[in-house]
This record gives structure tokens, sequence and C-alpha cells, in this order.
């Protein structure tokens, strides 16, 4: 009998509440946050698992996840809607006493789907954060994990060292084999840090899931990956890196996500979102194309269906923005179907979707803050901007 190459089955876990992005989280889940005007952020896992040629995709869901489960649907816009495999839907449900409520964190959503996880049997398990911005063909990855024959394979990449403390920090030996690993750590010793990007033996994964369960109780740690499951790994197993020296950004802060797109509406940015052999596959609704008229758009990016009369410099409009005649946008990120009225001023600053920024109204901060107006906010002339 022929052996199976591997059977791989990827789980997006997509229910995190994104606290850190204060209001713009209160009503939606952080991968179904809109990301440079047309795009969710769950889409760049779900396209990365369609152009890495990985069919059977688990979408793990939690925390508000009515517009995420509408915008997932049923896979089609990245071909995982099949008769067999394709994409499933998964959302937390009561379990026997000991394992009743919420999941507690990335961990423990794997531990409580572990029977349906051996039920499908894979061979190798692809576990993805669905709130980062990159592209990697898994392939690679699942590669590395062959070939080094581990337990664990951590993607890795280098981040500016007085972020680190942010990540999962790795420290590895010169071939790559990972020695060391701490969570956030208030004083790290090193840039490298895990992309939450990982590929488990499943079966070995699913017995450490067991047996720390069994050894801590209700103390095992099996909330995030980082409080017992990694370290485990690390101390018990074969756990190696896989380098990413491509682009990556953790977005889930107001300031990196602000960032992140600011870097998009430079001369040069540093990812290609219009990559024909790596396409970023959404699902959006039909718009007409955007109507620029008597303004000025300058390092800008707009999306269908948007208005533009009024000013619009280094920013991001989503779909159905209205700029009216005279308003101001600067270093912005406007969500869909905002509206910026006549002579507003909106500068350095997150606008959510519908809202409206009355005439004359100003959206600002202080030097080295990002102002942000919630979904739906109405700002008028004199008033803050909430956050």
């Amino acid at each position: 009998m022929k052996a199976r190459r591997g059977r791989v089955l990827a789980l997006v876990l997509a229910g995190g509440a994104g606290g850190r992005l204060g209001v713009l989280t209160e009503t939606r889940a952080k991968p179904a946050m809109p990301f440079a005007g047309v795009y969710k952020l769950v889409d760049f896992p779900l396209s990365n698992c369609h152009n890495s040629l990985v069919s059977d995709v688990w979408v793990l869901q939690q925390y508000n996840p009515g517009e995420l489960t509408e915008h997932v649907a049923n896979g089609r816009p990245w071909d995982l809607d099949r008769t067999y495999g394709g994409l499933r839907q998964v959302h937390p449900t009561l379990g026997p006493e000991d394992e009743e409520g919420w999941y507690k964190g990335n961990a423990d959503a794997l531990y409580r789907n572990r029977a349906e996880i051996r039920e499908f049997d894979p061979d190798l398990l692809l576990v993805l954060s669905a709130d980062h911005v990159y592209r990697l063909d898994y392939r690679d990855v699942l590669a590395t994990h062959r070939e080094r024959d581990a337990d664990a394979t951590l993607v890795t990449t280098r981040v500016r060292p007085e972020e680190a403390g942010r990540f999962g920090t790795v420290e590895v030996d010169g071939a790559g084999r990972v020695t060391g690993f701490a969570y956030k750590p208030d004083e790290p010793s090193t840039d490298l840090v895990t992309t939450e990007v990982f590929v488990y033996t499943a079966r070995t994964l699913l017995d450490a899931l067991d047996d720390l369960a069994d050894a801590g109780g209700d103390d095992s740690g099996l909330e995030d990956f980082g409080d017992s499951l990694l370290p485990h790994f690390v101390e018990h197993g074969a756990t190696w890196e896989h380098r990413l020296d491509g682009y990556w950004r953790d977005v889930g802060t107001v300031e990196s996500y602000w960032q992140a797109h600011m870097e998009l509406v430079r001369d040069d940015p540093p990812i290609d979102l219009d990559d024909a052999e790596w396409p970023i596959l959404t699902r959006a609704p039909d718009r007409p194309p955007a109507r620029v008229g008597g303004g000025l758009v300058e390092d800008a990016l707009v999306s269908p269906g948007a208005k533009v009369e009024g000013d619009v410099r280094g920013s991001v409009l989503g779909p159905g923005v209205s700029v009216a005649k005279g308003a101001t946008v600067r270093d912005a990120v406007v969500f869909e179907d905002a509206r910026i009225e006549a002579g507003a001023v909106v500068e350095r600053a997150i606008v959510d979707a519908g809202a409206r920024i009355e005439p004359e109204a100003r959206v600002e901060e202080g030097e080295g803050e990002i102002a942000v107006v919630e979904r739906g906010a109405v700002v008028e002339a004199g008033s803050a901007s909430s956050r």
C-alpha cells in the first residue's frame, strides 16, 4: 500500500476579540477588520491557503462572528466551496461540564475540537492566526517540517527590538532548531518572534494537548499557545523554525493598523497587493467605479463606489466613502460608506464604517496620537472624536 504524502488540515483561528483595537472591534471580530479598503484580514491566510494548494480549511470563530461568517460564507472566493473537504466554519459548542463556555484561548480552541480533528485524521495541522498581513507559501513550511521530521515548526521573523515584547520570542541554534521560547516577555532577549503560523504533527499535538490537560486540570495553562503548549514542545519535542524574511505585519493595535496602511500609500509599498501570481482574494459587494471630481487625490487608495470631491492625501478610502468638496482627508483610513462633509478635516485618523463627519468638524488628536471614530458615529463641529 502506498503511503500517503501527508494529509494537511489548516485551522484558521479567528475567534479573538481584538481588544487592543478598542472601538474598532466592539461590533466585529478582528479577522473581519477591513484592510487596504477592499479586503478583510482573514483574506490573507485564506488566500495563502488557496495559493499554496491547501484545500481543507476550518475557520474557528467565537467573538462577534456574524460579519465574519457572512464574509467567509462557503469559501467560494478561495476555491474552498467543495462537495468534499473545502471550508468549514467552526463555532464553540457546549461540551462536558469541565469544557463549557467560551474558548479560553487559541490552544484551548484546539483542545476543544480534538475529537473532530481526530475524526478528520490529518497527518499535519497547519495552524494560522487570522489577524496578520503577509504572503507565504505554506508548502515551503510543510516541506521544512517534513525534512526535519519535526513535531512542531514555527514560522519566525524579525521585528524591531522595541516591539518584540508584544510577541512570542524565539531562540534558535545555528541549524534552526528552537532552543528557547518566551511569551510576551517584559525584557526580550531577541528580536526573533513567532508569526503565529505553525505546523504540527497532528497526533503529537493532540497527545500533547491531552497530556497538558490531564496534568494540570483546571490549571493546565491551555489558554494561548505561549502559556504551556509551545514551551512543552520546545522542551520535549523536535521543534524547528522556518524563517519568513519577507513582509509580515501584526495589525493588532490602533497604531500598528494605521501604520500598516500608511506603508501602503508610500511610493514603494512593502507588499504588492496586485501580484497576479499570488492574488489576495476576497468576497466583496459589487460597486461602481470610484468617482473623483474637482478635488485633489495624492498618494491614496480609493475603493470602488467612493466619491471624492475634496482633498485626499496619504489615505485609504473604503468602498462607498464620500468626501465632499472643501473637505480634507490626510493620513487617514476611512472605512466603507463613511461620509466626510464639506469643510471637515480628518487627519491621522481611522474612521469606522458608516460614520459621518459633519461640515466644519475636525477629527484629529495630539501629536503622535491616532484619532478613532467608531462605527456609525456622528462627529459635529466642535465635538471630540471617540476612541
